[in-house]
């Protein structure tokens, strides 16, 4: 009878379901580990504390969300560029690449020094927030040329939005995490792997407009680019032994 018909998933639906879970977990997972304490974080954690945390969130979110869908994409292209063998090998080299540079570079290279949060106190401080002399000097000198798009831009978003937008969406190119997320989507679902990247990013962001400068005194940057380095490898070895989807 009609009514006593069931509908079973396919396996290509099943299959599907659980590669956009993958792509979500892993991604999400990446980002977590890979940006707390990164160059972006001390961004938004630094301008929440200048400005309204909601535009810097707003903004710094923006960013991070169009950079990580654009990546995204990108991976999902490279299939189609590039035979689906060439693209799932070089995707495991990436993650082999950055896992052995990140757990290298927490423990044989380590050597201390300028603390990432320090590193952005002095960019921002020094050419972006400060109040000096040649700060005024700097921004004369490029008033003139961007005076016409910042004139237009200021008609629809905030200064302060499209400034932070901007350093965010700059500090984020070419980073570990993009290179990374273009990989994952090449090997996995790019829809399950740009959301798991926004709520990655999401998360990140929003410890960082609440509490960044506190977090930092707290989480030691060595240990974060160990257990970063350790999933690069874990993803690495997953998609070697995983294989080549069909």
């Amino acid at each position: 009878e009609a009514s006593g018909i069931t509908h079973t998933p396919t396996l290509a639906t099943m299959a599907a379901h659980s590669e956009f879970t993958e792509g979500l977990i892993k991604s999400g997972t990446m980002i977590l580990l890979s940006e707390i304490g990164d160059k972006t974080f001390f961004i938004a954690a630094i301008m929440a504390m200048r400005h309204p945390r909601g535009t810097i969130f707003a903004a710094a979110l923006g960013a991070l969300g169009v950079m990580t869908a654009l990546s995204a994409a990108l991976g999902s292209a490279a299939p189609n560029l590039v035979s689906k063998d060439i693209t799932h090998y070089i995707a495991t080299g990436l993650f082999f690449f950055f896992g052995l540079r990140s757990v290298y570079d927490a423990t044989i290279a380590w050597k201390g020094g300028e603390s990432e949060l320090a590193e952005v106190e002095a960019e921002l401080g020094g050419g972006l927030a400060g109040n000096g002399k040649d700060d005024k000097n700097k921004k004369a000198a490029k008033g003139g040329k961007m005076k016409g798009w910042r004139s237009v831009l200021n008609g629809v978003v905030s200064p302060v939005f499209l400034e932070t937008f901007t350093i965010t969406f700059l500090a984020e190119w070419g980073d570990r995490s993009q290179i990374a997320t273009i990989g994952l989507a090449a090997s996995s679902d790019p829809y399950g792997v740009t959301l798991g990247g926004i709520l990655g990013h999401a998360v990140c962001t929003g410890a960082a407009v609440l509490g960044g400068r506190h977090m930092a005194s707290r989480i030691s940057e060595r240990a974060v680019a160990l257990c970063g380095g350790v999933l690069f490898l874990l993803f690495g070895a997953h998609s070697l032994v995983s294989g080549v989807d069909a």
